[in-house]
């Protein structure tokens, strides 16, 4: 292993990558600037450095083995740190400046995100953040691999935290919203009974808040919308709910900003099993760079404001 070590070079792990995601050879050389020839010589002299046979050739292309995949993963993953090093010292160099890449969930997008941004950006204006919008099953993954430095959101459940650190920073509940003048829009009182029959966009099934609500519905008896549509997209979701006769359903940071603008309604029936924290999620042991650790703070600061003008507001 150790003489694997010291004979493994940046270039081998990086053409391992572009492999994996090319899925052949003449892509992988063009992404390196490399001919394919190179390609396949330097993939020999890897394949015979490690002792193992890396990728399986197929009509299509080119497949890993569990080798390949499993130094694929290590490769990204070293990548990606020496990309974090170089961030690193550059900030430590110019303290008003920095990179970070931050994983979104739609909980936190609406204004616990947006708030710290533009507040930490006026102490540190050279910063650059990379924002990613998904979902858990996709973000916990990417900020394992070092691809991401934080993840903002909604906390995961206990099943997906392994080898991640939570910290919750404010109470969230997901909230029932139609375009404004939607006929139930128009009632006072309503039950989740009422709701079936409509037109729903709901999260995805992978996901936990959809996981949540699946709950809220069998907990009064009754079967979850089945035929929905499945989006995390905010502009599809908003202008299906403005434009047509649909039920969705908002973090109510989302749902209050959409009220306020006119546009949404929120339904008054209750979604209590979707009752969950929104929070920092990082990599166990991970070492943060100063802009990380200072954005940190920050959504610290802007979430105990967004919940003060919370209870002011109740």
């Amino acid at each position: 292993m150790k003489l694997l070590a010291s004979r493994l070079k940046i270039r081998h792990l990086r053409m391992v990558v572009a492999i994996v995601d090319e899925g052949n050879l003449v892509g992988a050389a063009k992404r390196l600037n490399m001919t394919q020839s190179a390609v396949t010589k330097a993939l020999q002299e890897l394949e015979a450095l490690t002792g193992s046979k890396l990728f399986d050739r197929t009509n299509r292309g080119v497949v890993a083995t569990i080798f390949g995949e499993t130094l694929a993963e290590h490769a990204r993953f070293i990548i990606t740190q020496l990309t974090h090093a170089e961030e690193h010292l550059a900030d430590l160099r110019d303290g008003t400046g920095g990179r970070i890449a931050i994983g979104t969930l739609l909980s936190a997008s609406a204004e616990l995100l947006p708030g710290a941004i533009a507040r930490l950006r006026r102490e540190r204006p050279r910063i650059v953040i990379r924002i990613v919008e998904g979902t858990g099953d996709v973000l916990v993954p990417a900020l394992r691999s070092g691809e991401l430095d934080l993840v903002v959101g909604r906390l995961s459940e206990h099943r997906e935290r392994q080898d991640v650190i939570q910290e919750t920073l404010m109470d969230d509940m997901a909230c029932v919203v139609a375009r404004r003048g939607h006929p139930l829009a128009e009632r006072d009182k309503l039950a989740l009974t009422d709701l079936i029959g409509w037109d729903w966009i709901l999260p995805p099934q992978e996901t936990s808040l959809r996981r949540q609500i699946d709950i809220a519905f069998r907990q009064e008896g009754l079967e979850p919308p089945a035929h929905a549509v499945e989006s995390v997209s905010l502009l599809t979701n908003r202008g299906l709910l403005v434009n047509a006769d649909y039920l969705g359903v908002l973090p109510v940071q989302a749902a209050r900003r959409e009220t306020a603008s006119g546009v949404m309604s929120i339904l008054p029936v209750s979604l209590g099993a979707t009752s969950r924290s929104i929070g920092i999620t990082t990599r166990a042991n991970a070492r943060l760079s100063p802009a990380a650790k200072e954005l940190i703070e920050t959504l610290r600061l802007v979430a105990a404001d967004l919940t003060t003008a919370g209870l002011q507001s109740g």
